[in-house]
Protein backbone atom coordinates (compact mmCIF):
# COMPACT_ATOMS: atom_id res chain seq x y z
CA UNK A 1 0.00 0.00 0.00
CA UNK A 2 1.39 3.41 -0.89
CA UNK A 3 1.73 6.24 1.63
CA UNK A 4 -1.34 8.14 0.49
CA UNK A 5 -3.43 4.92 0.46
CA UNK A 6 -2.38 4.16 4.05
CA UNK A 7 -3.29 7.70 5.14
CA UNK A 8 -6.65 7.42 3.36
CA UNK A 9 -7.35 4.04 5.02
CA UNK A 10 -6.43 5.39 8.48
CA UNK A 11 -8.60 8.47 7.81
CA UNK A 12 -11.51 6.25 6.80
CA UNK A 13 -11.15 4.16 9.98
CA UNK A 14 -11.09 7.31 12.12
CA UNK A 15 -14.13 8.70 10.29
CA UNK A 16 -16.09 5.45 10.72
CA UNK A 17 -15.16 5.31 14.44
CA UNK A 18 -16.21 8.94 14.92
CA UNK A 19 -19.49 8.38 13.04
CA UNK A 20 -20.19 5.23 15.08
CA UNK A 21 -19.69 7.13 18.33
CA UNK A 22 -21.91 9.97 17.09
CA UNK A 23 -24.63 7.54 16.03
CA UNK A 24 -24.41 5.68 19.35
CA UNK A 25 -24.72 8.98 21.22
CA UNK A 26 -27.86 9.81 19.21
CA UNK A 27 -29.37 6.40 19.91
CA UNK A 28 -28.65 6.52 23.65
CA UNK A 29 -32.04 7.07 25.27
CA UNK A 30 -32.45 10.12 27.45
CA UNK A 31 -32.68 9.46 31.15
CA UNK A 32 -34.48 11.14 34.01
CA UNK A 33 -36.93 13.91 33.28
CA UNK A 34 -35.02 14.55 30.02
CA UNK A 35 -36.68 11.40 28.60
CA UNK A 36 -40.04 13.19 28.56
CA UNK A 37 -38.81 15.29 25.61
CA UNK A 38 -39.95 12.34 23.49
CA UNK A 39 -43.56 13.55 23.86
CA UNK A 40 -42.93 17.04 22.42
CA UNK A 41 -44.45 17.95 19.07
CA UNK A 42 -47.67 17.47 17.15
CA UNK A 43 -49.28 14.03 16.95
CA UNK A 44 -52.13 12.51 14.95
CA UNK A 45 -54.04 10.28 17.38
CA UNK A 46 -56.33 7.44 16.31
CA UNK A 47 -58.30 5.62 19.02
CA UNK A 48 -60.78 2.75 19.01
CA UNK A 49 -62.84 2.50 22.21
CA UNK A 50 -64.53 -0.76 23.25
CA UNK A 51 -67.78 -1.35 25.14
CA UNK A 52 -66.80 -2.47 28.65
CA UNK A 53 -67.99 -1.87 32.20
CA UNK A 54 -65.68 1.20 32.18
CA UNK A 55 -65.99 2.49 28.59
CA UNK A 56 -68.27 2.98 25.59
CA UNK A 57 -67.55 1.85 22.04
CA UNK A 58 -66.52 4.41 19.47
CA UNK A 59 -63.75 5.84 17.31
CA UNK A 60 -61.86 9.03 17.82
CA UNK A 61 -59.40 11.07 15.77
CA UNK A 62 -57.63 14.04 17.36
CA UNK A 63 -54.61 16.22 16.82
CA UNK A 64 -52.51 16.50 19.95
CA UNK A 65 -49.86 19.18 20.30
CA UNK A 66 -47.45 19.15 23.22
CA UNK A 67 -45.80 22.57 23.57
CA UNK A 68 -43.00 21.56 25.94
CA UNK A 69 -40.04 23.00 27.82
CA UNK A 70 -37.64 21.94 30.54
CA UNK A 71 -36.32 23.89 33.50
CA UNK A 72 -34.16 22.25 36.14
CA UNK A 73 -35.76 19.01 37.30
CA UNK A 74 -39.11 19.82 35.71
CA UNK A 75 -40.43 19.00 32.26
CA UNK A 76 -43.72 20.69 31.32
CA UNK A 77 -46.07 20.56 28.35
CA UNK A 78 -49.06 22.73 27.55
CA UNK A 79 -51.20 20.08 25.88
CA UNK A 80 -53.51 21.17 23.06
CA UNK A 81 -56.25 18.89 21.72
CA UNK A 82 -57.61 19.88 18.32
CA UNK A 83 -56.16 23.37 18.82
CA UNK A 84 -57.54 24.01 22.31
CA UNK A 85 -55.26 24.23 25.36
CA UNK A 86 -56.59 21.55 27.71
CA UNK A 87 -54.03 20.81 30.41
CA UNK A 88 -50.58 21.73 31.67
CA UNK A 89 -48.59 18.56 32.33
CA UNK A 90 -45.59 18.76 34.66
CA UNK A 91 -43.22 15.79 35.02
CA UNK A 92 -40.58 15.12 37.65
CA UNK A 93 -38.35 12.08 38.19
CA UNK A 94 -37.51 10.22 41.40
CA UNK A 95 -34.17 8.57 40.55
CA UNK A 96 -34.07 6.49 43.76
CA UNK A 97 -37.46 4.90 43.05
CA UNK A 98 -37.07 5.05 39.23
CA UNK A 99 -40.55 6.54 38.97
CA UNK A 100 -41.83 9.56 37.10
CA UNK A 101 -44.48 11.75 38.65
CA UNK A 102 -46.96 13.70 36.56
CA UNK A 103 -49.11 16.59 37.62
CA UNK A 104 -52.08 17.57 35.46
CA UNK A 105 -53.35 21.14 35.80
CA UNK A 106 -56.53 21.57 33.75
CA UNK A 107 -57.33 24.80 31.92
CA UNK A 108 -60.18 26.66 33.59
CA UNK A 109 -59.20 25.98 37.19
CA UNK A 110 -60.55 22.46 37.74
CA UNK A 111 -58.91 20.36 40.46
CA UNK A 112 -55.38 19.24 39.46
CA UNK A 113 -54.45 15.58 39.26
CA UNK A 114 -51.37 13.55 40.09
CA UNK A 115 -50.08 10.27 38.72
CA UNK A 116 -47.02 8.15 38.17
CA UNK A 117 -45.32 6.58 35.19
CA UNK A 118 -42.77 3.81 34.87
CA UNK A 119 -40.48 3.05 31.95
CA UNK A 120 -39.27 -0.37 30.89
CA UNK A 121 -37.35 0.36 27.71
CA UNK A 122 -39.85 1.28 25.02
CA UNK A 123 -42.86 0.52 27.27
CA UNK A 124 -44.10 3.48 29.33
CA UNK A 125 -46.96 2.72 31.75
CA UNK A 126 -49.25 5.22 33.49
CA UNK A 127 -51.18 3.43 36.30
CA UNK A 128 -53.93 4.78 38.60
CA UNK A 129 -56.82 3.48 40.63
CA UNK A 130 -60.30 4.48 41.75
CA UNK A 131 -62.32 3.21 44.69
CA UNK A 132 -66.12 3.40 44.64
CA UNK A 133 -68.45 1.63 47.05
CA UNK A 134 -65.49 -0.13 48.65
CA UNK A 135 -64.37 -1.65 45.32
CA UNK A 136 -61.03 -0.62 43.85
CA UNK A 137 -60.58 -0.65 40.10
CA UNK A 138 -57.09 -0.34 38.63
CA UNK A 139 -56.44 1.43 35.35
CA UNK A 140 -53.43 1.90 33.15
CA UNK A 141 -52.38 3.40 29.86
CA UNK A 142 -49.53 1.49 28.24
CA UNK A 143 -47.52 3.34 25.59
CA UNK A 144 -45.25 1.20 23.41
CA UNK A 145 -42.76 3.26 21.38
CA UNK A 146 -42.38 1.51 18.02
CA UNK A 147 -40.20 4.31 16.67
CA UNK A 148 -39.10 7.84 17.49
CA UNK A 149 -42.30 9.20 15.95
CA UNK A 150 -44.82 6.45 16.71
CA UNK A 151 -46.56 5.16 19.82
CA UNK A 152 -48.99 2.25 19.98
CA UNK A 153 -51.06 2.44 23.14
CA UNK A 154 -53.81 0.73 25.04
CA UNK A 155 -56.07 1.66 27.96
CA UNK A 156 -57.02 -1.16 30.34
CA UNK A 157 -58.73 -1.80 33.66
CA UNK A 158 -58.62 -4.60 36.22
CA UNK A 159 -60.07 -5.45 39.61
CA UNK A 160 -57.17 -7.73 40.58
CA UNK A 161 -54.13 -6.25 38.73
CA UNK A 162 -53.72 -9.65 37.02
CA UNK A 163 -56.55 -9.87 34.49
CA UNK A 164 -56.80 -6.72 32.37
CA UNK A 165 -59.74 -5.70 30.16
CA UNK A 166 -58.98 -3.63 27.07
CA UNK A 167 -60.96 -0.36 27.04
CA UNK A 168 -59.28 1.30 24.06
CA UNK A 169 -56.30 1.02 21.77
CA UNK A 170 -54.75 3.22 19.17
CA UNK A 171 -51.67 4.89 17.84
CA UNK A 172 -50.02 8.28 17.84
CA UNK A 173 -47.87 9.43 14.96
CA UNK A 174 -45.74 12.54 15.25
CA UNK A 175 -46.42 14.88 12.36
CA UNK A 176 -44.79 18.06 13.66
CA UNK A 177 -41.47 19.16 15.13
CA UNK A 178 -40.39 18.46 18.65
Amino acid sequence: MTGWMQKAAVGAVILVAWMSRAMAAQQTPATGVEAMRAYAGTWQVETEHYATAQSKAGREHTVLRNDCWMSGGYFACNQYVDGDSKVLLVFTYDAAAKVYHSYQIPAGGAEPGHGTMTMDGAVWTFPWQMTEGGVTTYFRVVNVWTGENRIEYRQEFSTDKTHWTLMAKGNETRVGKR
